[in-house]
């Protein structure tokens, strides 16, 4: 033991490991004598027992053992709230973020305190009013308060639901000049990801041009790989709903996309890369912005079999796409000359999904007559799809 607490049964255990049980069993009983223990019943410090074990601890230090540190103080949800209070007092809100602040990074069990005590909800308002007053002075402590504690409770739904204030705010923030702009922008992409992905889809239609052009500017900034993931994401996320993909396309998105996979990014960045590319080619306003990149069909062609199945999925989609509706002969001869069509031959023979194969198979038939003179499909089409 290092922290023994002492249950309302009378039973002592060991503060982490009381906690862990009270946390995943599904019935919240004391291990030692079955009686009833409710998750937020009250663990009192066994002082006694503890200053036992630092004298055994001394007495065998000769033999390697450690002095136990003396266990940190629980914060009390009295603290919290005296907080939280203090959040709305233009001469103390700093000082009282600064407190939160340390309390999260402190311990899991702090964290999950300031959760219960509604600090998320009160760090949202305050960043909302920071916002609409133009104050930047406390932006990083914020938003690493709730990098820290986020959690999306029906609460924190409803509040993010009732308007796009938040978003609007966190958009803001993108372009305020702060003094760890690495930093801040990291945490507010993170944040941002995890608003939309609770964000209703009447909100997630009325986000404004100025959203995917700060969408665009992290992922052309390349500030971190998590902000540049979290933006990914985000993208993928809005672009299905309303006009999102016009505004996507507006803000150039899909030209840096192409640009930015020619750099060979990390794997999972592009997958990301790929599928939000397959959704966006889904319209004609997207196929066309695709093929106006010189380099797009050879990119796409170069990353079926060399990433990963969902990669192979999305890829194939694409082609799939501009094959079926942007087909012009410059396309066609194009995609054969950068070996997409020696790629979607390849699909054919290797170990890909069913499904995977039959969109593969489908492009080939589809332009049959103008491919069966390649020597790398002639087999394929001359035999099989006369």
């Amino acid at each position: 033991m290092k922290d023994p607490v002492t249950a309302v049964t009378g039973i002592t255990y060991d503060r982490e490991s009381i906690e862990q049980w009270l946390k995943t069993s599904k019935h919240t009983t004391c291990p030692v004598t079955k009686q009833a223990l409710p998750s937020d019943s009250d663990l009192t410090p066994n002082h006694t027992l503890w200053r036992l074990i630092q004298a055994w601890s001394a007495a065998n230090a000769s033999n390697g053992m450690d002095l136990i540190p003396t266990p940190k103080t629980p914060v009390s949800k009295s603290r919290v709230v005296k907080l939280i209070r203090e959040f709305g007092v233009p001469s103390l809100y700093m000082n009282a973020l600064k407190k939160t602040e340390v309390l999260a990074e402190d311990s899991e069990r702090k964290r999950k305190c300031l959760e219960e005590a509604g600090v998320p909800k009160a760090v949202i308002l305050l960043l909302i009013i920071c916002h609409r007053q133009g104050k930047i002075s406390c932006l990083e402590q914020a938003l690493r308060i709730l990098h820290l504690i986020w959690t999306p409770c029906s609460e924190i739904k409803a509040l993010v639901n009732q308007n796009c204030d938040f978003i609007d705010c966190l958009t803001w923030i993108l372009l305020c000049e702060t003094e760890n702009p690495v930093i801040v922008t990291t945490h507010v992409m993170v944040i941002l990801k995890r608003v939309i992905e609770v964000t209703n889809s009447r909100l997630l239609e009325t986000l404004k041009p100025e959203f995917f052009k700060q969408m665009l500017r992290v992922l052309k900034s390349k500030t971190s790989q998590q902000a540049t993931k979290s933006a990914l994401h985000i993208l993928i996320q809005t672009c299905q709903w309303g006009r999102n993909k016009s505004k996507t396309m507006d803000a150039n998105v899909i030209f840096e996309l192409i640009e930015f996979e020619l750099e060979k990014p990390e794997k999972h960045v592009t997958e990301l890369i790929i599928n939000l590319l397959a959704h966006l080619c889904s319209c004609a306003d997207g196929r066309a912005q695709f093929l106006g990149h010189a380099g797009s069909i050879a990119m796409v062609a170069k990353r079926i079999l060399r990433v990963s199945p969902a990669t192979d999925d999305r890829a194939v989609q694409i082609l799939k796409s501009i094959s079926k509706y942007a087909a012009t002969k410059h396309v066609l001869v194009e995609m054969l000359k950068v070996g997409a069509v020696t790629k979607l031959c390849m699909v054919m023979q290797a170990d890909c999904a069913a499904y995977v194969k039959e969109k593969a198979r489908g492009i080939l038939r589809l332009h049959s007559n103008l491919w069966n003179g390649s020597p790398c499909i002639a087999v394929y089409l001359l035999t099989r799809y006369q």
